[in-house]
């Protein structure tokens, strides 16, 4: 009888809000209806169970999650969306808490304040790249880790080379030939634990180089495909961009028409300075540190380039070098340079050179 009775609930006209505090060994799940909080307990990691455990209790319910951005990525979207379950990802400095909760920080408290957020349409979604999209954007950070790695060897060769008092002018002048390599292939050092730890690490670095380049090549033929070919082509030609510039631009960028301005652009990117205003007063800082690193460290060193190629640009840089520092004046540059790469992918055409 009570099960023929739970099989004639439904909760069709009923928005349950879920919060999740999302970590690797469990989640801190908080629901919540529109008059007050159901339960908040803690469950293994499971999109399942959760789902199971909203058809059991609130059958046909309207379901919402949201969960904070961080170290799982977007699994657990992917997993509730396909359970039926609607869910935003939040950028956790958008999720509004009071100060006991900034104060206090405990997985229960996490989960309401979500819940919480989702209920009152505070929270503001971040966007959740397509699969394929977060796939392409892996192997382009995967070769940026790749040269760091090789840089943290480099780096531990010269340590040791330093310790044994051996000094070279290619460490001096950072250049890393294959004279030098070998040159550091023929080296023995005092004892030959000290030799075999340099022959390690040279492995290592040769080990490195190949993946590096192994990566490279896969990127390359990513570059070629259907999805890529076109805006690639009006990317490389802007000077300065190259093909692994282009290729970073996209894929951290996926879909350039979510953009609905370029204000929107550059907040994205990071380029924005922040602001402190108190009446009459106002004040323009540093740029936030919000936003994509890697797009506006790109974006910098893509200026940086652009200025030597193209005159206009260097006419504007100039023009600003007489009212402001280099380095600010660059910033400016990189924001004319945005607009660029803006037009040329939504316009679908080639850069042009000496606009300034």
């Amino acid at each position: 009888m009570e099960n023929q009775h739970q099989r004639r609930l439904s909760f069709e006209d009923t928005t349950i809000y879920i919060g999740i505090d999302v970590h690797e060994k469990s989640w801190t799940v908080s629901i919540h209806m529109e008059e007050f909080e159901h339960k908040t307990f803690t469950q293994p990691p499971d999109p399942t169970i959760l789902t199971n455990y909203l058809n059991r209790h609130f059958p046909r319910g309207n379901y919402c999650a949201a969960y904070e951005a961080g170290f799982s990525g977007f699994w657990t979207y992917d997993a509730l969306q396909n359970n039926g379950i609607k869910c935003i990802v939040a950028h956790p400095a958008d999720i509004p808490l009071t100060d006991l909760e900034q104060r206090r920080k405990k997985d229960p408290r996490d989960a309401r304040k979500i819940a919480r957020g989702l209920r009152a349409s505070e929270l503001v979604p971040i966007y959740v790249p397509p699969l394929w999209a977060r796939e392409d954007r892996g192997m382009m950070r995967l070769r940026e880790s790749i040269i760091k790695d090789g840089t943290r060897i480099k780096n531990r060769i010269k340590a040791l080379l330093h310790f044994h008092g051996i000094v070279s002018e290619h460490i001096q002048a950072r250049r890393w030939s294959g004279a030098f390599l070998r040159w550091l292939e023929s080296l023995t050092l005092s004892n030959p634990q000290g030799t075999e730890t340099l022959k390690s690490y040279l492995r290592q670095l040769s080990d490195n180089r190949q993946e590096l380049a192994r990566i490279t090549r896969e990127i390359k033929r990513l570059s070629t495909t259907e999805r890529y070919a076109k805006p690639v082509s009006y990317l490389l030609s802007i000077p300065g961009i190259g093909l692994i510039s282009a290729m970073t631009w996209l894929t951290e960028l996926v879909d350039i028409q979510r953009f609905k301005s370029i204000d929107h652009l550059s907040s994205y990117v990071g380029l924005v300075p922040g602001t402190h205003s108190s009446g009459e007063t106002e004040r323009v800082g540093r740029l936030e540190k919000r936003g994509n690193r890697r797009l506006r460290t790109l974006l910098i060193e893509n200026s940086w380039v652009v200025i030597r190629k193209d005159p206009g640009m260097y006419q504007a840089y100039a023009s600003y070098c007489k009212r402001m520092h280099g380095n600010k004046a660059i910033i400016r540059i990189a924001k004319k340079l945005l607009k660029r790469i803006r037009f040329v992918l939504i316009h679908e055409t080639q850069y042009e050179m000496g606009l300034g």
